[in-house]
């Protein structure tokens, strides 16, 4: 079993991504420069939060689900130049949590998840 919450964070970051790309090409944007500007408003720290609080302000998460996001936000790591200290831990918190998930099998559950942040519930 993985116990560092960065480990989680940093495949998370992976399968968060990849699922918000492809939801933009499927979308039919088609060209690079659109889909990285459209990616921005959801993966940047700044944008993970935002989607971050409206999970937990949607009540979407379980209790167990929140406990992850806070271990992976309570975790000591590297700082970034792009987002204030508590932003960028919320964000890894999100990415913690989708990391997890998909260590543990738990598919549906981020496709649920990432469904609700792109608007697709």
């Amino acid at each position: 079993m993985i116990d560092n919450p960065l480990v989680m964070a940093y495949m998370g970051d992976t399968i968060y991504e990849q699922h918000i790309r492809e939801f933009l090409i499927r979308k039919g944007i088609s060209k690079i420069g659109e889909l990285q500007q459209k990616s921005l408003d959801f993966v940047s720290a700044k944008s993970q939060r935002k989607h971050l609080e409206k999970l937990e302000n949607a009540n979407i998460l379980t209790e167990e689900e929140i406990e992850i996001v806070k271990w992976g936000r309570n975790a000591k790591g590297a700082k970034t130049k792009n987002a204030d200290i508590v932003t960028y831990r919320l964000a890894t918190g999100l990415e913690t949590l989708i990391g997890k998930l998909y260590f543990d099998g738990k598919l549906e559950r981020i496709k649920e998840i990432m469904n609700f942040i792109v608007g697709e519930e």
